[in-house]
């Protein structure tokens, strides 16, 4: 049985949507079973989006399978990317019919590096264009529409025009890099108050600016009310200790910052508890 009309434009959609979804297809029936092979569904954390492999128990229990596989911490998704699965329908499905199946699960989106830019000037616009190449996504957050526009468009990066932009922070994944670089510390300031408020843990948060500007920033917090050990939790200079003050080479230090802590972060999540 084909994939049903659409399914390939709506699998599409959510891959360039960044959204973490499984796709699901029916590679062999044999016996009594709902459906032939062929069949696939496209299921996010959410439940079914689109497509069918039968319905009922088999359906159901592939539904909460892929959802199980999007579960899993991020960090570890990577590992698990794909599953094979043969179920017989009777005795791990709870199935009258004596037929068995075989699923293959694949997993999108769910493991990509999310990198969370607020401001789309110059230097944050060249650390967009070091990091679109790599297998990350990115989000840009600015009121200015017309410097938005100015980045390149791609798949691996959305746009967010809003006047609010602290707004926004409730909404970030929990795992994503977020860097402040917008018009300078007044806007920067609202956008880490509302992240420590919120009690977001992120792997990494940087500051683009200077100690002088990080003793300010600090200052700030803690008149605003935000605790001391919080208020340390932000990186201020960002980027790594090479290259000159020009957009591009200040980009490349900060992409290459990021990348190490990546790395770091990744190699302590996948250590074994002791």
């Amino acid at each position: 049985m084909p994939a049903p009309h659409g399914y390939v434009e709506r699998l599409a959609e959510l891959a360039a949507s960044g959204q973490p979804f499984v796709s699901v297809t029916l590679v062999d029936a044999v016996g009594s079973t709902p459906q032939g092979a062929g069949c696939k569904m496209l299921v996010t954390a959410a439940g079914l989006d689109m497509g069918t492999i039968g319905g009922g128990r088999v359906e159901a229990k592939a539904i909460q399978e892929a959802q199980a596989m999007l579960a899993r911490p991020v960090e570890l998704a990577g590992q698990a990317a794909t599953r094979l699965v043969e179920w017989n329908l009777q005795r791990d499905v709870g199935m009258t019919c004596g037929g068995a199946v075989k699923l293959f699960f694949e997993s999108y989106n769910h493991s990509q590096w999310q990198i969370v830019v607020f401001g789309a000037g110059h230097v944050a616009a060249a650390v967009i264009h070091c990091l679109l190449p790599l297998e990350c996504r990115l989000t840009c957050i600015d009121p200015r529409e017309e410097w938005l526009a100015r980045l390149p468009s791609s798949s691996r990066l959305s746009k967010v025009q809003t006047d609010n932009p602290p707004a926004q922070v409730a909404a970030l994944p929990a795992d994503a890099f977020v860097l402040c670089m917008t018009m300078g510390h007044r806007t920067d300031r609202p956008i880490l108050e509302e992240i420590f408020r919120q009690r977001r843990n992120f792997p990494y948060l940087g500051v683009i600016g200077s100690k002088a500007k990080r003793a300010v920033l600090r200052r700030e917090l803690l008149a605003a009310g935000i605790s001391a050990d919080d208020v340390d939790a932000f990186e201020c200079p960002i980027g790594l200790a090479l290259g000159s003050n020009s957009p591009g080479e200040i980009a490349i230090s900060i992409a290459a910052q990021l990348l190490e802590r990546r790395d770091a972060w990744r190699h302590q999540s996948e250590a074994p508890a002791p």
